[in-house]
């Protein structure tokens, strides 16, 4: 099969489209045949700077397809049925072995390229509104980098959930976007103070709930958007930042910091984040929530993927189509 491979950590040039051995299913686990990759920002940072389980090492851990064949064992999928997939490694390729746990049935009504985008996503966004953060109707929520996957996604759920929603970009064209998927304040980060106008448009309380995925010094502004008692769900560290954030004024306002990894919730509650996840795959079916892609690239051209996701220029999913 074709994949997108490294030898070694760095920057996108190190990515290589080159043939590999097809991968065959093990006990208990699902051969896909993938048909598109939803690239994570987490993808980019595994091949900066993490460990390669193998030589050559194929990134990558969403993707969407086709069953083509399960393991001995196997009994909640078959052969020929449509599919999303979390993997610890390995979705910049043509096919992927993946564990049964890890193998979403989606309806054949469902675009792979859509199917691509859902679980990360919004099990993120549904866990940092819901499970950690404690949305409820009527509270507002801050929504940091909300023109990216997970911020799409939150920006739909807290909406539909009653809340006010008011989210962080970087330019005014992806705000006025964001306004169609249900934002009601836009805070364009780049000519703004994030804070103050937090606090302009809540009348000096600030916000009952924030989702940060970006941490170090927005972190920080998040924590003094807070309103008194309020909540923040932490959940990446996009910014890059080296020193960390300071987080003692979280005390002075009784207020809760949470951190949030799905990946974590997926291996220690599988039961809760199955249900979570087909629930948020048949709402997306129905329409109720929309998967927003923004480019797609050939499987040859993963570097140039993986470049364009960190020039946070996406607005959305960035897919790679073997």
């Amino acid at each position: 099969m074709k994949a997108s491979v490294y030898y070694e950590n760095g920057g996108p040039e190190v990515l290589r489209y080159e043939d590999v051995p097809d991968p065959e299913p093990k006990a208990g686990q699902v051969l896909l045949r993938i048909a598109a990759v939803g690239v994570q920002g987490g993808d980019t940072l595994h091949r900066q700077v993490s460990p390669l389980a193998s030589v050559p090492h194929i990134v990558g851990y969403q993707a969407a397809g086709t069953i083509a064949a399960v393991g001995a064992g196997v009994t909640s999928v078959k052969e020929g049925q449509r599919a999303v997939a979390f993997m610890s490694h390995g979705s910049h390729a043509e096919l992927a072995a993946v564990a049964e746990r890890d193998v979403y049935v989606v309806p054949d009504s469902l675009d792979p390229r859509l199917a691509a985008g859902i679980p990360v996503e919004f099990g993120t966004a549904d866990d940092c509104l819901f499970e950690f953060g404690r949305l409820r109707a009527g509270e507002t929520v801050l929504i940091q980098a909300a023109a990216g996957g997970v911020g799409l996604a939150a920006v739909q759920l807290a909406k539909q959930a009653g809340a006010t929603v008011l989210g962080t970009a970087s330019s005014d064209e992806k705000l006025d976007r964001l306004a169609t998927f249900g934002l009601d304040h836009a805070i364009n980060y780049k000519n703004a103070d994030v804070v103050t106008r937090v606090k302009e448009l809540t009348d000096g309380r600030g916000v009952d709930l924030v989702l940060d995925p970006v941490g170090g010094t927005t972190l920080e502004g998040s924590i003094n958007a807070l309103a008194y008692r309020g909540r923040i769900s932490w959940v990446g560290q996009a910014g890059r930042e080296a020193t960390p954030p300071k987080i003692g004024p979280l005390m002075f306002k009784s207020a809760t910091l949470n951190g949030v990894y799905f990946g974590g919730e997926m291996q220690f509650n599988p039961a809760r984040t199955r249900a979570l996840i087909e629930k948020l795959i048949a709402r997306v079916a129905a329409g109720e929530l929309t998967v927003v892609l923004d480019r797609e690239f050939p499987l040859s051209e993963a570097a140039d993927a993986h470049r364009y996701i960190e020039s946070r220029a996406a607005f959305g999913r960035v897919l790679i189509i073997p």
